[in-house]
């Protein structure tokens, strides 16, 4: 080859790469894009899916199904999206589940290399909540009752997940030791919670807000950043414990190695769709919050995540399992 032509086939090459780009994303989607939930139907996560998938399909001009492959605390759906090809076609719309499973799992993926993270989609607090006649009645009340007592003397309801671990992280936070006390779900800690038979519960807002209106529970704190729009009155535990959220959370992603237009594309459609008028007051009926972020703070966030339930696993002692 001659220098005149290694020069030129040097200068084509950008162009070339250029217009391999715009080809791959002018052809996609060229069939349907899958969402998978890797969860039962129901949830949030599922309702956020449902939501999102016409208006996409509309924009996109393909059917955008939503699939539910359960397993595994959402293992089996997500190891699928892992294994798919990294075309655009196959997603994945995960909670803070993604994360946390990895202190829970042995896992046969990996949390960040795997994926291609796209976007969140909801944030979701968690409230601190107890019997009506429990001895504290907000955060700072509460640390004080625990250091009066033994170390474990004060309890809490645990479902796995966040919810285990979110009172892991505030007895971190605040130096304070608390017993778990595992329960199967919310509506099987809620009688012994209102009892006074296990002291306090993380639980989800839509899960604790009935009882809370009904004066059966009251709200000590909720976990978010800011004050939950269900609970205006109610502060957040960071208002008195700087930097403490434990929020649950919905976020879409790929598997890895998106290419670039087919990942700017799918970002513009999901964040489009899931910030319509429509979607955002349903989410807000649901105690949920629409939120969208790029992907590179997607990722940033989630790493921030796997970190922080990760520390507060160990603190926990949990051991992980086989998953499935």
């Amino acid at each position: 080859m001659t220098l005149i032509t290694r020069r030129a086939a040097l200068l084509a090459a950008p162009a070339l790469a250029l217009g391999g780009r715009l080809a791959q994303a002018q052809a996609f989607p060229s069939r349907p894009v899958r969402i998978v939930v890797p969860y039962t139907p129901g949830g949030v996560s599922d309702i956020t899916a449902r939501l999102i998938a016409d208006p996409m399909a509309a924009a996109m001009g393909v059917p955008v199904p939503v699939e539910n492959r359960a397993g595994a605390d959402g293992v089996i759906g997500t190891e699928a999206v892992a294994r798919s090809p990294a075309d655009g076609h196959t997603l994945a719309l995960v909670s803070v589940g993604h994360p946390v499973n990895a202190a829970f799992y042995r896992l046969p993926y990996d949390t960040m290399r795997d994926f291609t993270f796209i976007t969140l989609t909801t944030k979701t607090p968690l409230v601190l909540c107890a019997a009506r006649n429990f001895a504290a009645s907000t955060p700072a009340e509460l640390v004080a009752h625990a250091k009066r007592n033994p170390a474990g003397h004060v309890t809490f309801a645990g479902t796995g997940g966040v919810v285990r671990l979110a009172p892991v992280l505030f007895g971190q936070r605040t130096g304070i030791e608390m017993t778990y006390v595992p329960y199967r779900g919310s509506t099987q800690a809620h009688p012994d919670l209102i009892a006074g038979r296990v002291d306090i519960m993380f639980d989800t807002v839509p899960a604790a807000l009935p009882h809370i209106q009904a004066g059966t529970l009251k709200a000590l704190a909720t976990t978010g950043a800011t004050r939950a729009p269900q609970l205006p009155d109610v502060p957040t535990i960071g208002e008195s414990v700087a930097g403490f959220e434990a929020s649950t959370w919905g976020m879409v992603m790929g598997p890895a190695n998106l290419p670039p237009p087919v990942l700017d594309r799918l970002h513009r459609e999901i964040t489009a769709a899931v910030q319509r008028p429509d979607v955002v007051a349903r989410h807000r009926s649901l105690g949920a919050e629409v939120v969208v972020s790029n992907p590179d703070d997607t990722r940033t966030f989630v790493q921030a995540e796997l970190e922080k339930w990760g520390a507060a696993a160990r603190a926990a002692g949990v051991q992980p399992q086989n998953a499935g």
